[in-house]
Order: structure tokens, then C-alpha cells, then sequence
């Protein structure tokens, strides 16, 4: 989608040192610069970064690549996404090659998005110093929401008028036919009195809500006062956007913190979200505006191997948890249940009992299939034939659709035991085992759902097992040909990429090389943009990294290439020696083999000649 000559614009302005610079504390070592890797725990700093090359590689996870492939790893983004982020970061319009509709679309979501970010900055203003904003300061200092967590999360005040918005729309000279796309105001029907838009969103606290960038593409605006009759929360409708489904709350600021952690906590509100966050449990997640749903699980499902249901103790909550019970179990993900002690929200537990006893209540969430079996045992008459079976009909139901041997049969025996327990009398495991079996058998068994991929333009490669690392002296070529780029003419005219036994070498070699003949070679750091293999790049990057000196490099490479040459030689000789003692070998093949063989010795006597 992005032209080649705009995507090494992006590149040539962004420096790699100055962009990992704002994410990690970069300390310098001789040429390049070091810090604590952030994919993976260590001690030590392994991860270099090179300025001359524009580089980065960890010589623990060997992790490496471009600016490009730093952003994309770090922020968990695709190319495109990284590419639009960057540019940003440098003042650059991106083009792409795109259809006159691609580009229309594109341009109202960008109109979208910059209306967004202005009303955010108003109803901001309105929040912090106008007078109007008194009732949502008072509310928030109540709910114990700090200064920090205000401006963090960007919250607002949307004044208690009926043209507010209209107005400042009108005077920033914005059209209202796409404020109205925006769902900011709402066209009048001819019913009603007057003419033209009024405010969607008029005294409420404004909470910004964000795509995975950090952009904001719409609001939900709670009630400070009023009757009954009005709806606590408002949300944005769903527009170019803002869809719903594919949006939770907070997911931007806490993206990082999901993925170091393996595991997202999932709760209901904003404010749940907020308390949570401050409180220093910064891996957890909102659903906005809808029930959770199936999109969201294969989002977080990118960065995390389990997720942890946070909903109200109420028994809405409850349902609200039983509910996705499909999404759940085709998702992938490990799900646990925090069961909140009555009559608590993580919000007022967190004020209620601190932070680390929050912590302690995730730790002990319980397995998902543990809360369903206490929920559905309490919501059926367990001492009745009748509830018993419902039971267990909604315990086959929800195993066989996990389709997991082993769930079924420890859950085969916990069923047993709570019916047993709650109901009349002791039920025999061996029962229920065969009563889940038949049911399951009844409606199939579901195969375990494809696991979702980070990026959906990278297919999952066959696993196979790994190359063994380049030897001490193939390596060195990568480093040397990658240390000067004139290096290259030189090395196109004495080596025969032949001569090289380890394959990624050989390859990334050929790469250049042939770079070098159609010149088109641009820089390492663009070559690395190129290798959508990892262990490829990783390959490169790490000869690209090695910050070590290198002592009069022209005629180390010569001695490199000199003995490359020299050990295929070797080979050579050692192979054609032991075809020319085959008996079976006839004279004037053994003569053609010996000719050659006194050739191969000459030729490792001789200097390192120019290829033809």
C-alpha cells in the first residue's frame, strides 16, 4: 500500500536511536548504544542499537530489525499501522495506492478523527478551569480519581446546553453534517420544534475513547444529575471510525502492560478501568458500549494467552459472564472469573480494601468452568430432578463445545460432587461422565478454533526446526560486507556465494550482492525492511548491530573471503579423492577427477584472483 520511495522517507526520518529513545533509557557503549531488552526479561543489557546502521538487535532472543519492525514488535502493530505512526511522529503525509473511494474514505476519516481530537481538547478546557465543570470536579475528587488519572485518560466535561457543541462547531468552522457523522449532534426531526442540530452529549463527564493508536474516535458521557427516566451513560454511534465491537476502553495505555504480563483483566466500566490503572494494575480492559464480544477476545487475544473476567458482584454481572460463554471458549484464550465480594465493583474494592488486595483477588480468580458450575447452580432448583438435569445439559453443552478431554472428565466429578452437595443425595461421576459424553456426542464435537495472528498479512510458516548458527568466519563476512557498503563492489568480484555452507549467510549475501549489480542497494536498514523471514532478519541484524572493532577491515575481509574460498576448496578435494579410489570408477573418469584435482591444489597456492 506504501509506495517504496515514501517508506524510506518515513525511515530516513525517523532515527532508529531517537525513536527506541522515547520508549527505553538507550545508554551508550563505543559505537552504538544499549539498554535492557524489552522482549524478553534479562538482567544485563543485551539490546544494541546501531545509529550507523540503523539497527536494533538483542544478542539474548536475537530479536532485531528496523525502526520499522521496532515499532511494529514493541506497540504489537501491523507494517502499515507502524508506517502511519512514524510518519506522524515526522510530519510526513503518507501516500498510498489506493482507489478514488479508498481515498475519499480516508479522508473523512481523518477529518473524523482530527474533529475528535479538537472537541476532546474543549470539553478538556471545560473540565479543568470553567466554572460550569464545578459538578464533575466535585464528582471525580468523590470517586477518588487523581489530577494524573484525569489528564492520563484525557476526561471531560460536555456543558448542560443544548448548542454548545453546535456552536463551537460552527465557530471552528466545522461542517455539521459531519459532526453529525460524528455523532457529536443530532439532526432535529421535522417534528420537532425548530430547525437544525442539537447536542448529543450536554452534562455529562466526557470520557475519550481510543483506537489501539491512541487516537480518540469517540465518547462514552456519564450523568452528573437527573431524573430517572435519563440514561446514565451516552455513547458515541458507531460511525467510520468507531465500531463498537472492535473497540475496549483503554486498550492503548495498557497494551504493554497486557503483553509483559501474558494477561488481561476484563471488567465492565470506565471508572473500574481508571481505579485499576492508578491502583498500579495496569493489564486490564473495557468492553465501550456493548457487550463483550468475540472481536474484542480475538484483539486481546494478540497480546495475551489468558484473560481474567472482572464483572460486578450483582447477579447482572454474573449473567453478563455467562453470557459470552461461546466467544469465550472459541477465543483461544485461558479464562478465570474474579468473583468481587458483594456489594463491591473493583472500583469501590480498590478504594475499600487498597490495591494489593485487589491484586490478591486476581491472583485467586478461579477457573472459568469452576464459576459457571456455582452459577448455574445457583440460578436452577439443584434439589429438583428438573434443575439437575438443566445442570448438567448446560455443563455438556460448555465442555463439549471446548472440546477438551480432560476438562470434561475433572468436570465430570466437580458437577458430581456440587449436585451432590447441593441437591439430594450423592451422583455418581461415572454418571455424569456418561451423560457429558452422550450430550456431546449428540451436537458434535467443535475443533479447537484457529489460533489469530498478530499481523493478517504474515502467514504461519510450518514449524521446522532451526538452522544451526553460521560458523565464526561466515559470520564475519556478514558484519565486514555490512560495515562499508563499497565492500560490496570488491566482494561481487572475489567470492562465490557457493562457497558458503550456512543458507540465511548465502542467501542475505546474494541479497547484496545482486543489490550491488542492479543498483538498487539503498541501506542495511532498508534491507532489513525487506526480509519478512525472522530468522533472516534476525541474522542480519545482529551482523548489523555487533558493535565490536574491527581493525583494518579491508584486509580482514580479504582474509575472510581468502579462507572461505581455501575451506571449499578443501571440501572439494576431500569429495573428489574419495570418488577417485572407487573401483568401480572408470579410467577416463578417474583421469578427468585427478586433472581436477591437481587444479583445486593450485588453485589454493594461488592469491585470491578476481571471478570471472
Amino acid at each position: 500500500m506504501i509506495p517504496p520511495h515514501v517508506r524510506e522517507q518515513v525511515r530516513a526520518a525517523n532515527d532508529i536511536v531517537e525513536v527506541i529513545g522515547s520508549y527505553l533509557p538507550l545508554r551508550r557503549a563505543g559505537t552504538s548504544f544499549v539498554a535492557l531488552c524489552p522482549f524478553h526479561r534479562e538482567k544485563t543489557p543485551s539490546f544494541h542499537v546501531s545509529p550507523s546502521r540503523q539497527a536494533f538487535h538483542c544478542f539474548g532472543c536475537n530479536k532485531g530489525g528496523d525502526v520499522f519492525r521496532f515499532v511494529q514488535d514493541y506497540e504489537n502493530l501491523s507494517f502499515v499501522d507502524a508506517a502511519k505512526r512514524l510518519a506522524e511522529r515526522a510530519g510526513i503525509r503518507l501516500e498510498f495506492d489506493e482507489t478514488p473511494g479508498q481515498r475519499e474514505q480516508r479522508a473523512v476519516q481523518e477529518q473524523l478523527r482530527d474533529l475528535h481530537e479538537q472537541i476532546t481538547q474543549r470539553w478538556q478546557q471545560s473540565l479543568q478551569t470553567d466554572a460550569a465543570g464545578t459538578i464533575a470536579r466535585e464528582y471525580l475528587a468523590r470517586r477518588g480519581v487523581t489530577e494524573d488519572a484525569v489528564q492520563q485518560f484525557r476526561l471531560g466535561y460536555a456543558p448542560e446546553a443544548w448548542d454548545d457543541t453546535v456552536n463551537w462547531g460552527r465557530s471552528r468552522g466545522w461542517d455539521l453534517r459531519l459532526m453529525e457523522q460524528a455523532g457529536l449532534v443530532v439532526a432535529r426531526d421535522a417534528g420537532q420544534s425548530g430547525r437544525g442540530h442539537y447536542d448529543r452529549f450536554r452534562g455529562r463527564l466526557m470520557f475519550p475513547i481510543c483506537d489501539e493508536q491512541g487516537r480518540v474516535i469517540g465518547f462514552s458521557g456519564r450523568i452528573l444529575q437527573g431524573d430517572e427516566k435519563t440514561a446514565k451513560y451516552v455513547n458515541s454511534p458507531e460511525t467510520p471510525i468507531f465500531i463498537k465491537s472492535r473497540v475496549l476502553y483503554g486498550l492503548d495505555k495498557t497494551k504493554r502492560a497486557i503483553l509483559d504480563a501474558g494477561s488481561v483483566i476484563i471488567c465492565e466500566g470506565q471508572l473500574d478501568l481508571i481505579a485499576c490503572f492508578t491502583a498500579g494494575v495496569k493489564n486490564v480492559v473495557a468492553p465501550q458500549g456493548t457487550a463483550l464480544t468475540g472481536e474484542h477476545l480475538r484483539i486481546l487475544r494478540r497480546y495475551a494467552q489468558e484473560a481474567v473476567l472482572c464483572f460486578d458482584s450483582d447477579n447482572a454481572g454474573q449473567k453478563a459472564a455467562a453470557r459470552v460463554l461461546d466467544d469465550l471458549l472459541a477465543s483461544g484464550l485461558a479464562i478465570r472469573v474474579i468473583t468481587m465480594p458483594a456489594p463491591h465493583d473493583p472500583d469501590s474494592y480498590i478504594k475499600a480494601h487498597g490495591p494489593e488486595a485487589f491484586r490478591q483477588l486476581s491472583a485467586a480468580a478461579r477457573d472459568f468452568f469452576e464459576f459457571y458450575l456455582e452459577f448455574l447452580c445457583r440460578q436452577n432448583e439443584v434439589s429438583t430432578d428438573r434443575g439437575r438435569l438443566a445442570v448438567l445439559s448446560a455443563m455438556a453443552e460448555a465442555l463439549g463445545k471446548a472440546g477438551n478431554d480432560v476438562l470434561m472428565d475433572r468436570y465430570a466429578q466437580r458437577t458430581a460432587m456440587a449436585l451432590a452437595e447441593a441437591g439430594r443425595g450423592a451422583l455418581s461421576p461415572d454418571a455424569v461422565r456418561a451423560e457429558f459424553r452422550k450430550r456431546r456426542a449428540g451436537q458434535g464435537r467443535t475443533p479447537p478454533a484457529p489460533r489469530d495472528e498478530v499481523f493478517g498479512d504474515e502467514e504461519e510458516e510450518e514449524a521446522s526446526p532451526p538452522e544451526a548458527p553460521p560458523s565464526a568466519l561466515e559470520a564475519w563476512l556478514l558484519k565486514l560486507l555490512f560495515l562499508e557498503d563499497d565492500f560490496a563492489g570488491w566482494v561481487a568480484l572475489h567470492l562465490d556465494p557457493g562457497w558458503l555452507r550456512h543458507s540465511g549467510v548465502r542467501d542475505l549475501v546474494q541479497r547484496r550482492l545482486q543489490a550491488q549489480q542492479d543498483g538498487t542497494w539503498e541501506s542495511p536498514a532498508a534491507l532489513l525492511g525487506e526480509l519478512e523471514d525472522s530468522g533472516l532478519r534476525s541474522l542480519a541484524s545482529g551482523a548489523m548491530a555487533d558493535s565490536r572493532p574491527i581493525p583494518n577491515p579491508e584486509q580482514q575481509l580479504n582474509d575472510v573471503v581468502l579462507r572461505l574460498r581455501n575451506q571449499w576448496i578443501e571440501q572439494e578435494i576431500a569429495q573428489l579423492s574419495v570418488q577417485v579410489a572407487s573401483p568401480s570408477l572408470v579410467e577416463a573418469d578417474r583421469a578427468d577427477m585427478l586433472r581436477r584435482l591437481q587444479e583445486l591444489r593450485a588453485l589454493k597456492r594461488s592469491p585470491l584472483l578476481a571471478r570471472v
